[in-house]
């Protein structure tokens, strides 16, 4: 088999998922080394980790330094949602995408944001404040900071062009992610920005991403009234 024909990491990994789900790798079973499968698939052991990575992830394996690779006994079953790019999100809906924004402030980062990347100091950060909007009507409203040692090159970006949520999902990937849903009652200024009622119930997504230890940016996302969280499993 030549390098050009060899399995991608997803290929093994689709091989290795559907013989879990055929049950060929039963419940609790003990699956071959990494060496022994990339031999039977003609590919790297580089390739199967990386397989087994996603599988890992995706709750169907456990992973053991020393106790090798077993099927979980009981499968997690995960619903996946991705980091939007918010003006891909409404153009799908077929409506028209705008953005505004609000401000953008160079600053040390506050103790709850501090906080929330796990660091001892205040970082420097930008504090960025934005309104994307769905045929002229407010659909998301984003509180957002980004950290400068992480990601210096955007000073350079132009918010007028480009959104910080698309640049940074376009430009600046993230090796971990964490997500919460909550909601919050809209103040007198998120009522004003989203064309709501004060006192509203309002669903609110927070997302915080690293680069290894890095941070790299946190975001807290109002969605206007009526907004759909979607998912994938």
């Amino acid at each position: 088999m030549t390098a050009a024909s060899r399995l991608s990491w997803i290929d093994v990994r689709d091989v290795i998922r559907a013989r879990i789900l055929a049950r060929e790798y039963g419940l609790g079973a003990k699956l071959p080394r990494d060496e022994d499968l990339a031999a039977e698939l003609g590919c790297t052991r580089t390739t199967v980790h990386r397989a087994m990575q996603d599988l890992a992830a995706a709750g169907l394996i456990d992973r053991k330094r020393k106790g090798g690779t077993h099927v979980l006994a009981d499968p997690i079953t995960r619903a996946t949602i991705d980091i939007p790019v918010t003006r891909s999100e409404v153009l799908a809906l077929g409506r028209a995408y705008a953005h505004r924004l609000i401000s953008a402030q160079r600053a040390p980062s506050p103790a709850p944001i501090t906080a929330r990347f796990g660091a001892a100091q205040p970082r420097d950060m930008l504090h960025i404040g934005a309104l994307h909007l769905a045929d002229a009507r407010p659909y998301m409203l984003e509180d957002r900071w980004v950290d400068l040692a992480t990601c210096p090159e955007i000073l350079a970006v132009d918010f007028a062009q480009i959104s910080a949520n698309e640049w940074l999902v376009r430009h600046k990937p993230y090796t971990r992610v964490e997500m919460r849903f909550f909601a919050i009652n809209a103040d007198a200024e998120t009522a004003t920005q989203l064309g709501c009622k004060a006192g509203e119930a309002l669903l609110t997504v927070e997302r915080t991403t690293w680069l290894g230890d890095a941070p790299i940016t946190t975001v807290q996302a109002i969605a206007a009234p009526g907004y759909v969280l979607a998912s994938k499993s």
